[in-house]
């Protein structure tokens, strides 16, 4: 059984609205005659790529929620699909070889519970440069028979295409730039703050140092770390930060939730024995909230680095709730 719809562009006027294309509307959903909700963006030819991706049992974290990597491999799925499996056109077939990404924004909307029916990925092109291009997504349930579109994940990613056989980066080809931009539509996500990460670094200031061991099956079809991979070694060092903060004060600690992730890739990680390290720092403390920035290095090399906001979870309320006296004493112990 096939998960995806691929879209296509349509010239979209009053009289011309596509059906069951998987092209989502914006805003209300205009109807046909028979009561099927027209599948629209809106009236400039834009289309997004859709693709309905499975849900694991082991997608879930200890909340009963799709883990926040996770989310991260849901979007992979999606380029997969929209640049190898369902190429835009014969035009874009060297996107296929492989492209390296850049960059990550993702801000988290609202928890998905695990359930039998897959999650609709959308996705869309926000910009094309000379060397590189960004892809915005929307992790969704389209609109049901009440018109309401459930939101669970806004983010966008900068792709580099990359040629393997020559080992180096690459431009984009005028064809290329045609078959990504039939997917223009505007970013949806805010653009990051500035990072502190490398200031933090060359002032070699104090952080949660992690050992991170690279497994085997950490590595991708290229022969490096894949990009989900650091998403997850910067989980693992927010968790092992956060544990050792409040060691002792248990009765003071809470759930949290990931609200917005950003990660920056440097360079390529390849498989190797020894552990890289983590370094995790706390740059901002909130009523509710508080801020992470960290990178994985190795002897000096910054293969990535993340900022991170996490929000106090109250699961009984399925709301956010104010910091503990205690958790704000042990993550003040961390900030710089």
């Amino acid at each position: 059984m096939s998960h995806t719809r691929r879209s296509r562009p349509y010239p979209l006027s009053a009289t011309n609205l596509p059906r069951r294309t998987g092209v989502e509307a914006e805003g209300s959903l205009p109807t046909t005659r028979d009561g099927d909700a027209a599948y629209v963006v809106c009236e400039d030819r834009r289309v997004r790529h859709v693709y309905d991706c499975p849900l694991r049992w082991a997608d879930m974290d200890s909340l009963g929620h799709v883990n926040n990597v996770v989310y991260v491999d849901y979007l992979q799925e999606l380029r997969v699909d929209m640049l190898r499996v369902h190429a835009p056109g014969p035009e874009a077939a060297e996107l296929a070889e492989g492209v390296v990404v850049v960059r990550h924004d993702l801000e988290f909307v609202r928890p998905l519970a695990y359930r039998e029916k897959p999650v609709r990925v959308e996705a869309w092109c926000e910009e094309v440069r000379a060397a590189s291009f960004r892809l915005g997504y929307e992790i969704v349930d389209p609109a049901d028979s009440d018109g309401e579109r459930r939101v669970y994940l806004r983010a966008s990613s900068v792709l580099a295409p990359f040629s393997f056989s020559s080992h180096r980066p690459r431009r984009i080809s005028e064809r290329e730039r045609t078959a990504l931009l039939q997917y223009a539509e505007p970013p949806r996500v805010e653009p990051a703050p500035a990072a502190r990460v490398e200031r933090l670094l060359a002032e070699d200031r104090d952080g949660y140092a992690y050992p991170c061991r690279v497994r085997w099956s950490d590595i991708d079809a290229y022969g490096h770390v894949n990009n989900v991979k650091f998403v997850e070694y910067f989980q693992e060092a927010r968790i092992a930060m956060v544990a050792e903060a409040v060691d002792g004060r248990q009765a003071d600690r809470g759930s949290f939730v990931v609200a917005r992730v950003d990660v920056d890739y440097r360079r390529p990680l390849e498989f190797q024995t020894e552990a890289v390290t983590v370094r995790t720092w706390v740059t901002r403390l909130g009523r509710s909230s508080y801020e992470l920035q960290a990178a994985v290095c190795d002897d000096g090399t910054v293969y990535a680095m993340s900022r991170t906001v996490v929000v106090a979870f109250d699961a009984a309320s399925d709301r956010s709730r104010p910091l503990s006296d205690g958790e704000r004493a042990a993550l003040e112990t961390r900030l710089v």
